[in-house]
């Protein structure tokens, strides 16, 4: 444990059960933890204490999590917020995603892959300036000179190849709707689909995957869209809360 740890994370859950259990293991870790169970005041205490990292329930007493999530991307506010879901809600993920949530994890999930997934939130964000030269697998990225080298051999990609490899490395562990990806590598093009998106994945992952076919850096998110992993996470399979 880091007992300098300042970083403080906001949880806003109604129940109490998880939300002790969540509570509790973010202490552990030396984490300063503010609560909330109900989202009017969880998203006043986000508004006013600015939390480093935000865990967020979607259904809530007063406030649902995508006015939440709204109003805080809507004070120009970029803290990480990881949304809680139930099963089956694709498309309250995707509505979450796009409205601005980082990322998301389904009820009963992992502790200890949550607990991840904020470590690698929070190490990015802090981080500054971000780098120009990414490393993943046995490849480097080189945004200066719009290189990409795979075993120190340069490898060929079309400009959508580049944006989309660019979009993923600097958001690198959010998981992005297909729209999202869309809109940042092909803009207002209104004759291009979210089927451009998966056809340009496949090629990328010709090029930068050790294995195309069982892809361990651009992970399919079923039925919302994609994350990029720049590491394996742990998904502490061991240590698991259901709600």
């Amino acid at each position: 444990m880091n007992s300098t740890n300042n970083q403080q994370i906001l949880i806003i859950e109604d129940d109490p059960a998880l939300l002790r259990g969540l509570k509790d293991n973010f202490a552990l870790r030396d984490y300063r933890v503010l609560t909330a169970v109900d989202g009017g005041s969880g998203l006043e205490l986000a508004l006013a204490r600015k939390p480093d990292l935000v865990v967020l329930d979607i259904m809530l007493p007063k406030l649902n999590g995508f006015e939440i999530c709204r109003r805080i991307r809507l004070a120009e506010l970029d803290m990480p917020i990881i949304m809680l879901t139930a099963k089956g809600q694709e498309e309250d993920i995707v509505r979450g995603l796009n409205l601005g949530a980082d990322d998301y994890m389904t009820k009963p999930f992992s502790i200890l892959e949550l607990l991840a997934r904020c470590r690698a939130f929070l190490r990015r964000r802090h981080v500054t300036p971000p780098p120009e030269v990414y490393s993943f697998g046995d490849c480097k990225l080189d945004l200066r000179s719009h290189r990409l080298f795979r075993s120190g051999e340069e490898v060929a990609l079309s400009p959508k190849e580049f944006r989309l490899l660019e979009v993923f490395v600097r958001q690198a562990g959010r998981a992005l709707t297909r729209d999202e990806i869309l809109r940042s590598v092909w803009g207002n093009d209104i004759l291009v689909t979210t089927r451009s998106v998966d056809r340009c994945i496949t090629t990328l992952r010709s090029k930068i995957e050790p294995n195309p076919r069982r892809p361990t850096l651009i992970r399919t998110i079923r039925d919302v869209g994609y994350r990029f992993e720049l590491a394996e996470v742990d998904d502490g399979s061991s240590s698991c809360l259901e709600n």
